[in-house]
């Protein structure tokens, strides 16, 4: 596994975790995240942050990385294998 590949394995972990504070301390501070559940993204390190405060309130996630490659401009591809249940243990969503 490369460096780069165990930095974000590491990454994700720490979200299984709920450790949101080591995942947004290395997000670039105008980072532009998807907002799954309204539609649109979030900008910034305080808005990222807000969003999955907000979902952890109404979700269960965990993420498990199944495979690494990188492609051919060189930027890591992570597919992962998610499982979203609510917060009584109800499987929601189960997608790679």
């Amino acid at each position: 596994m490369s460096s780069n590949q165990q930095f974000l394995q590491n990454l994700y972990e720490a979200f299984n975790k709920g450790e949101l504070e080591t995942i947004i301390s290395v997000m670039h501070p105008d980072v532009k995240w998807a907002n799954g559940v309204e539609g649109g993204f979030v900008y910034g390190r305080d808005a990222v942050r807000e969003y999955w405060t907000n979902q952890y309130k109404v979700i269960q996630v965990q993420l498990e990385t199944l495979k690494f490659e990188t492609d051919e401009n060189n930027r890591n591809v992570v597919t992962v294998h998610q499982i979203v249940r609510d917060l009584q243990g109800n499987l929601l969503a189960d997608a790679t």
